[in-house]
C-alpha cells in the first residue's frame, strides 16, 4: 500500500486527471440548478474580483451542502456575535449549500466555493482569504487541504464531526492518506462518543464530544409562519404527510405502497426530494403514473382532488414541517444512510424513518427510544402507520410531548463547542507563515 506523500502524490494525479472535465460537469449540473455555472473560477483557486475583499483577521467556515450549512448556523451566529470584527468566510461545494448561506446570513459572513482539492488551486485559496483557522464541519476532508493548511501553518478543526461505521471502513482502506490527513487537524470536535472513538483510531488526536449542532437549530419565526401559509394552500381540513428528503428510487416505492394502501384520498401527499436536479425527475415520474399534482412554486392553492404536492422549493423544510401533520425523513427506505431527522423532530412533527439510518445512528436509535420517532421496516408498513396516527389524534400529541423533551435533552452542543473552540481560533493561536513548498504533482500553472 502507498504511504504517506506517495499517497497523496497518486491522489492528487487522479485529480489532475479529472480537471480538463469538471467544468463540463458544472455546466451539465447547472442545466437544473444555475448556481454551478456561477463563480467557476472559485472552483480553481480564483477568486480575484469573486469574492469580495476581506481584512487580515479572516476566519474560516466550511459546510459543503445544506445540511451542514444549517447545523453550523448556530456557531455562525454566535461568531458573529462574539468576533465583530472578524470576517467570517463560508465556503460550500453545493449549490444548494450556498444558497442555504446566502439566505440565512445575507451580507453578514463571505461566502465562496471552496476549490477543487488540488495544489495550485487550494493554494491560491488560502493565499487569497488567508485565513486565521479553518472549521471543517462534519466530514470534509480532503488531504490537499490539509497538507497546505499544515504548510501555512493554518489551524484546521474538524467540527459537529460524525462518522459512520461504513465511512471508517472506507477510511481505513485508505489509511495512507487518512492518518495523516487526520493526524494534521489541530482538533477534533465529535458529535458521539462512538464517532470519536471511530475518529481516533484512524488517527485524529485532540478529539473530545461536544454533541451534535442540529439540536440547537430554532426554526425561524417566518419559516414558521411560512408552514402556516402552505397549510391553508394545502387545505386546513386535509391531513398532510410529508416525505421529505427522498432520494432515488424511494418516490416509486412509496407511491406503488400507497396505491396498495386503504388511507382515503383527503390525505395530501407532499414530496419533497432531497437534491433539486431531482424535481423534474419526479414530476415525470407522478406523470408516467397518471397522478395529478401540483407544485409549491406555482403559488396556487391545492385543489380538493389533487393528491399530490411536488415540493420543489428551496429553504423551506421547516415550512413543509410545519404544514404538516406527519412526517417521513428519506433516504432511509434505500441503504442511503438516511437525512436529518432532527429538524422534523425539533417541529414537533412525528416522525418516521426506513430502516437504513447508519449516517444518523445514534440520533436515529435515541429518537425512536424516546419516543419521538418510528422506524418502519419497508414503504407497506410506513403507510400502515401513518394510517393508525391519522385515526389516534392522542397517539400524535404523544409523539409531539416526547419529541418536544427529547430535543431538550439534548440542546447545549453549540456551548460545549464553543468553550473547547474558542482559544483555538483566537487571533492569537494561528500563525500563518508558509513552512514548506507545496507538492510538485499539478502544480499551479502561470
Amino acid at each position: 500500500m502507498l504511504n504517506g506523500a506517495p499517497a497523496r502524490f497518486a491522489y492528487t494525479l487522479l485529480w489532475c486527471a479529472a480537471l480538463p472535465f469538471l467544468p463540463a460537469r458544472l455546466w451539465w449540473r447547472g442545466r437544473r440548478e444555475p448556481s454551478y455555472r456561477s463563480h467557476v473560477g472559485e472552483r480553481f483557486g480564483r477568486y480575484a474580483g469573486a469574492a469580495r475583499a476581506v481584512g487580515n483577521d479572516v476566519l474560516w467556515i466550511h459546510a459543503v451542502s445544506v445540511g451542514e450549512t444549517r447545523a453550523a448556523a448556530p456557531l455562525i451566529e454566535r461568531l458573529v456575535r462574539e468576533h465583530p470584527r472578524r470576517t467570517i468566510l463560508l465556503t460550500h461545494m453545493t449549490a444548494t449549500g450556498r444558497e442555504a448561506g446566502r439566505e440565512l446570513f445575507g451580507n453578514r459572513v463571505v461566502q465562496a466555493w471552496l476549490p477543487y482539492d488540488v495544489p495550485f488551486a487550494v493554494n491560491r485559496f488560502l493565499a487569497h482569504f488567508h485565513p486565521r483557522a479553518g472549521l471543517l464541519v462534519e466530514t470534509e476532508l480532503w488531504p490537499n487541504l490539509a497538507a497546505a493548511a499544515a504548510r501555512r501553518r493554518i489551524p484546521l478543526l474538524l467540527i459537529n464531526a460524525r462518522l459512520s461505521e461504513r465511512s471508517a471502513r472506507g477510511y481505513a482502506r485508505v489509511a495512507a492518506l487518512a492518518r495523516p490527513l487526520l493526524r494534521s487537524l489541530a482538533g477534533v470536535a465529535a458529535q458521539t462518543e462512538q464517532d470519536a472513538a471511530r475518529l481516533s483510531t484512524l488517527g485524529a488526536t485532540d478529539v473530545v464530544v461536544t454533541g451534535n449542532l442540529k439540536f440547537d437549530i430554532d426554526v425561524a419565526p417566518a419559516l414558521r409562519a411560512r408552514g402556516e401559509v402552505l397549510r391553508a394552500r394545502f387545505g386546513a381540513g386535509r391531513p398532510v404527510i410529508v416525505l421529505a428528503s427522498t432520494r432515488a428510487g424511494e418516490e416509486a416505492l412509496l407511491l406503488e405502497a400507497l396505491a396498495r394502501s386503504s388511507l382515503p384520498p383527503a390525505l395530501l401527499v407532499v414530496i419533497v426530494p432531497r437534491h433539486p436536479q431531482r424535481f423534474d425527475d419526479v414530476a415525470a415520474l407522478l406523470k408516467a403514473r397518471g397522478l395529478a399534482f401540483a407544485r409549491r412554486s406555482d403559488e396556487r392553492d391545492v385543489p380538493n382532488d389533487v393528491r399530490v404536492v411536488l415540493g420543489d422549493s428551496m429553504g423551506e423544510m421547516h415550512a413543509y414541517y410545519a404544514a404538516a401533520d406527519i412526517a417521513f425523513v428519506g433516504g432511509s427506505l434505500l441503504p442511503l444512510g438516511g437525512q436529518n431527522l432532527i429538524e422534523p423532530i425539533a417541529s414537533g412533527v412525528p416522525t418516521l424513518v426506513g430502516p437504513h439510518t447508519f449516517n444518523f445512528t445514534q440520533a436515529a436509535n435515541a429518537a425512536i427510544g424516546a419516543g419521538a420517532a418510528l422506524r418502519v421496516a419497508d414503504a407497506d408498513e410506513l403507510w400502515r402507520i401513518v394510517e393508525r396516527l391519522l385515526a389516534d389524534a392522542a397517539a400524535r400529541e404523544r409523539m409531539r410531548a416526547q419529541a418536544a423533551a427529547f430535543i431538550a435533552a439534548h440542546r447545549g452542543a453549540t456551548e460545549r463547542l464553543w468553550r473547547w473552540l474558542a482559544p483555538r481560533i483566537s487571533p492569537a493561536a494561528a500563525d500563518s507563515r508558509p513552512r514548506d513548498p507545496a507538492p510538485k504533482a499539478c502544480r499551479q500553472p502561470p
